[in-house]
């Protein structure tokens, strides 16, 4: 079975052909990254109208470089929640009326539930497994029994560790996307250089939950207070102190989770699964017998291709949407039992 996923949640229009959920034919990421990085972030306005004069041209490349014709299409799979909701619309919009012109299926996508997918597209890993979603929106910890069965056991309770980083870019003007400088900087600079604090989240209802408000705040207003004497104080200090940090508060509650859990497989996705970092500390696990796979970066990032291998798995299964669908920003799936 052939898929065409389609990928419009944020600032990336993206669209790929999969055969069988995981034989990726194509993958076209048009990024606007250049387009917004005057405004260090994503402009919502500016993101859905470039949506919606490069989709139709992407979903072109995508199957002229798959080498199929669009008729050998068997569904077309979107991302229909959360995100940006002018940036959805314009994807959902599109798809239902290719899979309405070439009468095939249609599949609304959860983004998350696609990232979380990512990995199993190039390494599959045997249920269940601890999953990580790390990512400029939403940070989660999570049981995943199945493609379309995850237990949702810790949350960032204010910033995600994403939203934590651009922030802490854009305040010292780093550069956009934060994620991408503040990793890069990291790598000359001395992560103990600043001792910054992390959370101190009391309760069990909060025993794999993480926050980064404080961190941010700390990075941002009170760094004096936090750099050890004789210290340099430089840009490449500062963003390996916080990278340090930032990452030392996700491990603390996945390690803790392991444990809880008796789980010995860890998959991460999303857009801070490509921090060098975070791939280190959770690659370590291996040390200790655990099975660890993270997508490759090309699909660590928004990408039409989680969308149409997840959307595979929905198909096989025959779970289809209705025309009724329509885009929500929401998190609808992803609460805390």
């Amino acid at each position: 079975m052939i898929v065409l996923g389609i990928e419009t949640s944020c600032d990336e229009c993206s669209a790929a052909v999969v055969r069988d959920g995981h034989d990726i034919l194509s993958n076209v990421i048009a990024t606007q990254i250049e387009l917004h990085k005057p405004y260090q972030g994503v402009v919502p306005e500016l993101a859905s109208r470039l949506h919606t004069e490069w989709i139709q041209q992407v979903v072109e490349a995508a199957i002229r470089q798959a080498g199929i014709e669009k008729t050998d299409l068997d569904a077309v799979a979107v991302t229909s929640r959360p995100g940006l909701l002018g940036s959805l619309l314009v994807g959902v919009s599109f798809a239902k009326c290719y899979a309405t012109a070439l009468g095939i299926p249609f599949i609304g996508i959860d983004h998350i539930r696609a990232h979380l997918y990512a990995s199993q597209i190039e390494n599959p890993l045997e249920y269940p497994y601890l999953g990580v979603l790390v990512s400029g929106g939403h940070t989660v910890i999570c049981r995943v029994d199945d493609y379309d069965k995850i237990d949702v056991l810790g949350t960032t309770i204010d910033d995600a560790i994403g939203e934590a980083f651009d922030k802490v870019a854009k305040f010292y003007d780093l550069g956009f996307p934060g994620g991408v400088v503040i990793d890069r900087l990291s790598q000359k600079g001395d992560p103990t250089a600043y001792l910054f604090p992390g959370p101190s989240l009391d309760g069990d209802e909060h025993r794999y939950d993480m926050s980064y408000s404080g961190l941010k705040t700390a990075v941002i207003n009170q760094r004096e207070h936090f750099r050890k004497d004789g210290a340099e104080e430089s840009p490449e200090n500062i963003a390996a102190s916080f990278q340090r940090q930032a990452v030392g508060i996700l491990m603390k509650p996945v390690r803790l989770a392991l444990k809880d859990t008796g789980l010995r497989r860890v998959s991460a996705g999303g857009g801070v699964a490509a921090n060098s970092l975070l791939r280190k500390e959770l690659k370590d696990l291996e040390k200790s017998g655990y099975t660890v796979t993270f997508p490759s970066l090309k699909l660590c990032t928004d990408n039409g291709a989680m969308v149409a291998g997840l959307g595979y798995r929905y198909l096989k299964d025959g779970i289809t949407s209705d025309s009724y669908l329509s885009a929500s920003a929401r998190v609808t799936a992803f609460k805390k039992n």
